[in-house]
């Protein structure tokens, strides 16, 4: 079986918020970071159709998150956290 992995990188001055609002989202297979001011969007998978289509989806989803956090006036890394409660701030 083939083994497929992607990286989106995508620079923000809300990156906390941004991949805050992302990371919920993410499946077994992804994960979202934040470093500085850099979001960071990993994924594995073993059929490129799947994988494709969850990157479409992503980089729509981070184009929306990126317009809403302009009206989040202040998000810190303690404030990105997924379902569980654990930090998601890097990989």
């Amino acid at each position: 079986m083939i083994g497929i992995r992607g990286l989106v990188r995508a620079s923000s001055n809300r990156a906390v918020c941004v991949a805050g609002a992302l990371a919920p989202d993410n499946l077994p297979g992804m994960a979202t970071a934040v470093d500085g001011d850099t979001v960071t969007f990993r994924i594995e998978g073993t059929h490129l159709r799947s994988v494709t289509a969850t990157v479409d989806d992503y980089l729509m989803n981070l184009t929306m998150a990126e317009e809403l956090c302009a009206y989040v006036p202040h998000a810190r890394p303690e404030d990105m956290t997924d379902r569980t409660g654990t930090s998601r701030q890097k990989f």
